[in-house]
């Protein structure tokens, strides 16, 4: 019962994050202008690929190495899909921004996980 909202936020947000890394410049979110600093930048990157591993982890309980592997996959594929457009560069930087953010929300959610009770069997 509480899976389908997370299933749809969890699409919610992967949707989102597809649609910042694959849009033109022109169409992209942006936190503050288009003229923003690099930090803003990395936090952006850094949060919402958190707030994906988060989801994931909590539709995966338990499954640790799993969530971690689609975060990471994720972040790797978007940005070698980076490639195909044309104003838009992927970089190994970007892709270990996303994958450490990820990891992070992995391990955030899963150390909530390990102190909240267990449903009886």
């Amino acid at each position: 019962m509480f899976r389908n909202p997370l299933f749809a936020a969890t699409g919610l947000c992967l949707a989102l994050i597809i649609y910042a890394t694959l849009a033109k410049l022109a169409g992209r979110p942006v936190l503050i202008g288009h003229s923003e600093a690099y930090w803003v930048v990395v936090v952006e990157r850094f949060s919402a690929y958190c707030l994906l591993g988060v989801l994931f982890s909590f539709l995966l309980p338990g499954r640790f190495g799993l969530a971690c592997c689609l975060v990471v996959s994720v972040a790797i594929g978007l940005e070698m899909l980076q490639a195909l457009t044309p104003d838009r560069d992927p970089a190994v930087l970007d892709v270990l921004q996303k994958a450490a953010g990820g990891t992070v929300g992995v391990l955030l959610a899963q150390t909530i996980l390990a102190f909240l009770p267990r449903p009886p069997s």
